[in-house]
């Protein structure tokens, strides 16, 4: 049950308080979500699949999950499974967290979106008080010195339709957000 291994996982919290986690399992072949209990300290009981948990990108070979909520929509953002070498990212969409889920190309936009500007996703940080804008939030890793790896926060917005882009700023503030309304 739950795929058997637990790999580059990430915590929701949705709007209710109920809280999920996402992991990549089954050796990264599919991506899971387990809604966690009260507590948030393990599953919640009873587990029925498609209740409380649910397999979600079923032989997709996704990581790195990065999942957030927009205009009532569910999102993740995800990364292929080439080791230490930067991919594109892509995304998917679902209208209840369990799925089923849509998945949608690469999100990241400009030079460098190929490989997610050199990054795998990490997190989804909402904007403070600014509704349905986020910072993408990236590892950009140094193999060959991890203590040395880095992060990138990009700010993205989704639209009314859904859709959204993240392209590459070498520097912003919260000011873009106003000049995208």
């Amino acid at each position: 049950q739950y795929g058997g291994t637990f790999r580059d996982m990430n915590v929701f919290v949705d709007d209710d308080g109920r809280a999920y986690v996402f992991y990549a399992s089954e050796g990264n072949w599919t991506m899971y979500v387990v809604r966690l209990n009260a507590d948030y300290t393990g599953p919640e009981l009873p587990t029925v699949e498609n209740k409380t948990w649910a397999r979600l990108l079923v032989r997709k070979m996704r990581e790195a999950p990065a999942p957030f909520k927009a205009n009532g929509r569910y999102y993740l953002i995800t990364s292929a499974c080439t080791g230490w070498t930067p991919n594109a990212a892509n995304y998917s969409t679902a209208e209840n967290i369990l799925g089923p889920w849509k998945t949608f190309a690469n999100p990241c936009v400009g030079t460098n979106a190929d490989t997610t500007f050199g990054t795998q996703s990490t997190f989804v940080l909402p904007a403070p008080n600014q509704p349905d804008k986020f910072i993408f939030m990236a590892d950009q890793w140094k193999p060959r010195d991890l203590s040395d790896s880095r992060y990138v926060w990009l700010p993205f917005m989704v639209q009314t339709n859904g859709s959204f882009t993240i392209e590459w700023r070498d520097h912003w503030d919260f000011s873009v957000f106003k000049s995208k309304q």
